[in-house]
């Protein structure tokens, strides 16, 4: 389509989120043979920025200020403007994360540019760029092409195959001199309330619980579970709301909309609200003692019985392979 496509990277614990990689996959189908240039924020970048790279990105430009450390709109999107007037790309590409989902509608209607939000696709079509992505809760796809000017894209977390890292990669990283000013905003701590571990959003394996779990203490064994697993916990909103945990772990169409390679509901029914989040995972299993569930139709493997006794019975077959 063009010559150039700009993927900002995203930045999680001081490391870059899997999702920019995904980013850049997506950045190359774009780009269609033209160049691929990596954007970081933050500060002491040089390492990330290289990483980048290795997974396909042709160049970085950095641009390392305390103000770009935590995430925020006003700086954030002053930085990306000047990047652009300088690079002048034909496409952006961001993760479908809540930053993205923050920053992109600003940058588009900064930039006067069509924006194609959540796609969990992206194609040539006819010599045009073709973006999937999900409508009515994931029950049905639209396919969207931005017909003129800058193309402007997030993509969702999970979709789009990354490549291979090649350390033998190398480009030019470079520094750009960003000044910000005006910031409304400013972030003097963060406090997680969810215990460190695999991002909910980016994990290929989630174990959820909903109200069957009964009690907080009723996600132990899941806990337990997604330990041995290398796996994220999840929940349904009914379990948040009846606090057996925090809504940070909430799956659903008011809560985090995931992907998994597999996801392992226990003790949830299946509410549409709850299958909005998680529908599209790969592989489904549910455990449930109703029979007549909702969540059987749509999951791939079903169990019908006690989660108190079907996953300490999964925890201990799993824990006695290499996962």
């Amino acid at each position: 389509m063009g010559q150039k496509v700009l993927v900002l990277g995203e930045m999680k614990n001081g490391e870059v989120r899997n999702v920019t990689y995904e980013a850049i996959a997506a950045g190359q189908k774009i780009v269609d043979g033209g160049e691929i240039v990596g954007v970081l924020f933050g500060e002491n970048l040089q390492e990330h920025a290289e990483t980048m790279i290795h997974y396909g990105a042709d160049r970085v430009v950095t641009a390392e200020k305390k103000e770009l450390a935590p995430y925020t709109t006003d700086a954030y999107s002053q930085a990306l403007l000047q990047i652009c007037e300088a690079e002048k790309p034909e496409g952006i590409v961001m993760g479908h994360t809540s930053s993205g989902k923050d920053l992109a509608p600003r940058m588009a209607g900064k930039l006067k540019a069509g924006l194609v939000s959540d796609a969990v696709g992206v194609d040539i079509e006819d010599g045009q760029v073709v973006f999937t992505r999900p409508i009515y809760s994931g029950k049905a796809f639209e396919k969207k092409v931005i017909e003129e000017g800058l193309v402007l894209a997030t993509i969702r977390p999970n979709n789009i195959v990354a490549f291979e890292k090649d350390e033998s990669r190398s480009g030019d990283v470079s520094s750009m001199d960003i000044e910000i000013k005006d910031i409304r905003t400013m972030i003097k701590d963060v406090v997680k309330k969810t215990s460190d571990g695999v991002d909910l959003s980016e994990a290929n394996i989630i174990v959820s619980g909903g109200r069957g779990v009964k009690s907080a203490d009723g996600f132990k064994p899941l806990e337990e579970l997604a330990e041995v697993l290398g796996a994220a916990v999840g929940a349904s909103r009914g379990a948040c709301d009846a606090e057996y945990c925090d809504y940070s772990l909430q799956i659903g169409q008011t809560g985090k909309v995931v992907t998994p390679d597999l996801y392992i509901a226990c003790g949830i029914s299946g509410a549409i609200q709850h299958l909005a989040g998680m529908s599209n995972s790969k592989v489904i299993v549910a455990i449930n003692k109703d029979p007549e569930a909702p969540i059987f139709e749509v999951a791939d493997y079903g169990i019908v019985g006690d989660l108190f006794e079907v996953v300490p019975k999964l925890t201990e077959e799993f824990s006695k392979v290499s996962v």
